[in-house]
């Protein structure tokens, strides 16, 4: 019987991996394992850190060997994938797995098997990061501070001057014409990126910015986790000229450009050098309903921070924790579904403003949607 005690993060040398396997590297040195296709680019980075990674060459688009899982505790993927035998391998193992993607239909492809992790007791869990992950976290917040839900709202303002790595960049130019599917009043509906502007209130010293529509996997998988029958995630950078000329390139179609070869890789590159806007990010939650008392009522949480891929990577190594430290029930689960918003501020740190200060007063009196 082999003991697990290892930890694999693929896609380990990149943008955010660097980060997750830094911080799990300090938490257990020696144990974490920089994976990815390029064993000169997994060495690379792991020398630098003096030896507290460990690199490993690993494709996940093929078949792995059957005994490599047998000493790993915990996978963390920093990837999108296209189909789940990957995840499937790591339950059949008995490996646990978070996964720090934003593909909603992926996400639901893992769903699909919940039985087949929890015959191997093995624990996955998605949403974790940003959007989602602390996004569904304030949802699951404002969602208790009500009696009955009827509707959440959520809205991410990211930064211009923020360090963006470039799969996320490309995540989000792809995204810009994208239709996708939403919960509403009970219902899959069809939404489009960059449409149906709504105004957030993001409080302190930020205030209000115009948010629109965008596929984050928060809205697909919390209708489901919380039972709320509409759910809506609206994106905005923080400066309005660059989210209103998103929002033009939208209408006008001039979104399409960003398909064109030479052209994207120009905005692409443009887009990873603007730094004349700050690094701050915010996201809001609204839930609407009526409060315990059954009167119509407006919960709201707000949370601000900076350098947003430091945070994801934060969430995530704090999820990781929380699988190998503690035990955990086998199955498939969303982040929102075994921690709650406070037991994450603990491991963020001073740095991130948390404010339920409305919320807590439940504005009665204002119509429930």
């Amino acid at each position: 019987m082999h003991t697990k005690e290892d930890i694999v993060v693929i896609g380990g040398y990149g943008y955010e991996g660097r980060t997750i396997c830094a911080r799990l590297g300090e938490r257990y040195p020696g144990k974490v394992y920089a994976a990815g296709r390029s064993r000169e680019r997994a060495e690379r980075f792991c020398h630098s850190t003096g030896g507290k990674l460990r690199p490993l060459e690993i494709d996940i688009r093929k078949p792995i060997p059957s005994a490599m899982l047998n000493s790993v505790k915990l996978v963390i993927m920093c990837l999108d994938q296209t189909d789940t035998g990957f995840v499937r391998e790591c339950f059949r193992a008995g490996t646990h797995y978070i996964d720090v993607s934003a593909n909603g239909s992926f996400l639901r492809q893992v769903e699909q098997c919940r039985e087949e992790a929890t015959a191997h007791g093995a624990t996955a869990l998605s949403s974790v990061g940003l959007a989602p992950g602390l996004t569904t976290l304030l949802a699951l917040e404002a969602h208790r501070l009500l009696g009955e839900t009827d509707q959440i709202d959520l809205a991410i303002m990211l930064g211009l001057g923020d360090a963006h790595g470039e799969a996320a960049i490309e995540w989000t130019a792809d995204n810009m014409g994208a239709r996708f599917d939403i919960t509403q009043n009970g219902r899959q509906v069809e939404a489009l990126s960059f449409t149906d502007g709504k105004t957030f209130d993001f409080g302190a010293d930020i205030g209000n910015h115009l948010a629109y529509r965008f596929p984050f996997s928060d809205q697909q998988t919390l209708s489901r986790t919380l039972d709320v029958p509409s759910v809506a995630t609206r994106f905005c950078l923080d400066s309005p000229l660059v989210t209103g000329t998103l929002a033009g390139a939208r209408r006008t179609g001039a979104v399409r450009l960003l398909q064109a070869g030479w052209l994207r890789k120009w905005i692409f590159r443009s887009l990873g050098a603007l730094h004349f806007s700050g690094n701050r990010f915010a996201v809001k939650a609204e839930a609407r309903g009526r409060s315990k008392e059954g009167k119509p009522a407006l919960a709201e949480c707000f949370l601000q921070g900076r350098d947003q891929s430091a945070v994801t990577a934060q969430v995530a190594a704090a999820a990781a924790a929380m699988l190998i430290d503690s035990p955990s029930p086998a199955g498939v689960y969303h982040l929102e579904q075994l921690t709650d918003v406070a037991t994450m501020l603990k491991e963020l740190g001073p740095d991130i403003m948390f404010d339920t200060q409305q919320s807590a007063l439940l504005l009665e009196g204002r119509e429930a949607c």
